[in-house]
């Protein structure tokens, strides 16, 4: 689906309002203005300062067409249990129930890259578009089991000033809507604990009565038994500890199942008996401390990970390979998406001696002409975007002196003398005061919560978590390349369901659907 614009330019058109005019009243950016202008899609914040400005409704201004250059493909095995799901995102919670046998018939979000990085990844049955704009006849019928994130930005502890105001906690109803239409066996929602706590439980009791006075479209209460709870991932084997509520419910006069925590967590689980130890953040990510930061594929042996197995003890090793979504027996493969935030390393680190940035700079152009190699060439060898011009310029304050891991490896590939390696390499830790911008990841318990900002600073002061360390965090498999800027590939992979407690939610409702549907069968 695509955005078309039609009905703002007629409205700014009969009130004789320039863009210019909209943009300054409405208070939205002059790209934003421009994504309007070539009919693209703008989020639903943007929406709503229209309508306040124009006095009008979002149908008023937008409407969805379809588009006929998306691919749009159809997921159809008679033999497997059928899903639609809902604010997908980049799809964790889809991918945890592909893995419980489900099949993902019909999936939909607003945010672009996400939907981008679900159709390289798990499929092209992903409809980009508003929620809202979309009517139940577009989504597939007899659905066993409907998913969704709503969005949560409204509901979070980490946002103050939440409350029943916020219209982003309204999305729910759209869910609503559609669990409505469809009648599905089951739903599963998931949110922020917080969400038990805003206006002192009112919202999630509202919440709560609304899914189970649900009426059909003859008007006769559907009948969902809803049950909600705060799950701890890192006790089901998610490297994370990360919490959020899950509520599920179902028509079909079962109990709600909620799988049953697998590990110990400290301070968290009751007791350890019978249970696995949690998986620490360096067992889960370690294997890539020492991995140079890069757009290109990173290749990991079985040996490196065998040797990571052995220094870090993990006691779960099928655990291990499950999170990283590969065999046991796999000689190597590739790891996608090793980028992270560097801008932290300078409040860490420091050179210990004096040196000039022009001095360095001609020398390594000196050393650059004498072997042959050209600046571009150096970026690709890196994997960096133009990281390397900065090193061989000095014009404008814009030049730059390379990490003591990038040095060497220049001097290997250049073979310049010792002249300046110490001045260079050598860096010594600043003192700094705390503060929570600055908090440095766990490394040996399951990490803190994963979020869509940045990530916490690896334990090697020098960087944030990189992509990739956040998503095996968050028990993407290793294969699954996320797209876009590496602050949109950070939101996707924080607003994520983390795959390994999604399949183990959907486990338990495959089992009771397929008993359940046995037992009609028999009748």
């Amino acid at each position: 689906m695509k955005a078309c614009y039609d009905k703002l330019l007629k409205i700014l058109i009969d009130r004789k309002m320039t863009k210019t005019d909209l943009r300054q009243q409405a208070k939205i950016s002059s790209s934003t203005l421009a994504k309007i202008g070539k009919q693209e899609m703008v989020s639903s914040d943007v929406l709503v300062k229209i309508c306040d400005t124009l006095q009008c409704d979002i149908s008023d201004i937008v409407e969805l067409v379809k588009d006929e250059n998306e691919e749009f493909v159809v997921q159809n095995d008679p033999n497997k249990l059928k899903v639609v799901s809902m604010f997908s995102g980049a799809g964790g919670m889809d991918i945890g129930f592909i893995n419980a046998g489900f099949e993902i018939i019909w999936a939909n979000d607003f945010f672009e890259e996400a939907v981008n990085s679900y159709r390289k990844n798990v499929g092209k049955h992903i409809l980009h578009g508003d929620i809202t704009k979309i009517s139940s006849d577009d989504i597939p019928d007899n659905p066993d089991v409907i998913i969704g994130g709503f969005p949560c930005q409204g509901f979070s502890v980490a946002n103050t000033r939440r409350s029943m105001e916020d219209k982003r906690n309204f999305l729910y109803k759209e869910m609503l809507r559609v669990i409505s239409d469809k009648k599905p066996k089951f739903f599963v929602a998931e949110n922020v604990k917080g969400l038990l706590s805003i206006e002192g439980g009112k919202v999630f009791d509202m919440i709560k009565k609304d899914f189970e006075n649900l009426k059909d479209n003859e008007g006769k209460v559907i009948g969902y038994k809803v049950d909600a709870r705060i799950l701890n991932a890192a006790e089901y084997g998610v490297p994370q500890a990360r919490e959020r509520v899950v509520i599920i419910g179902n028509r079909i006069g079962v109990e709600n199942l909620y799988p049953v925590p697998t590990h110990y967590v400290e301070g968290v689980s009751e007791s350890p008996e019978g249970l696995l130890p949690a998986i620490t953040t360096e067992q889960a990510i370690g294997f890539l401390s020492n991995k140079k930061l890069t757009k290109n594929g990173i290749t990991i042996t079985r040996r490196e990970l065998e040797e990571h197995i052995k220094k870090t003890n993990i006691v779960d090793v099928d655990s291990f390979y499950s999170i990283l979504g590969i065999d046991k027996e796999c000689d190597e493969f590739t790891v996608k998406n090793h980028i992270a935030s560097e801008n932290v390393a300078d409040t860490f680190w420091g050179r210990k001696y004096e040196v000039n940035q022009h001095d360095i700079c001609d020398y390594l152009r000196y050393w650059r002409d004498k072997s042959g190699w050209t600046t571009k060439r150096v970026d690709e060898h890196f994997g960096y975007s133009h990281t390397a011009g900065h090193w061989f310029r000095k014009d404008n304050n814009s030049g730059s002196i390379p990490k003591p891991e990038d040095w060497w490896e220049l001097k290997k590939i250049m073979g310049f003398d010792d002249k300046y390696d110490e001045v260079v390499t050598t860096l010594v830790e600043k003192e700094i005061k705390f503060e929570q911008s600055l908090r440095i990841t766990n490394w040996d318990r399951p990490s803190d919560t994963i979020t869509a900002t940045s990530p916490e600073i690896h334990v090697n002061k020098k960087r944030r978590l990189s992509a990739r360390e956040c998503a095996i965090l968050q028990t993407f498999p290793v294969e699954y390349e996320f797209t876009g800027s590496l602050n949109k590939m950070y939101t996707q992979i924080g607003n994520a369901v983390p795959v390994k407690l999604a399949t183990k939610i959907a486990t338990g409702i495959s089992e009771a659907i397929i008993q359940h549907n046995e037992l009609q069968n028999n009748e």
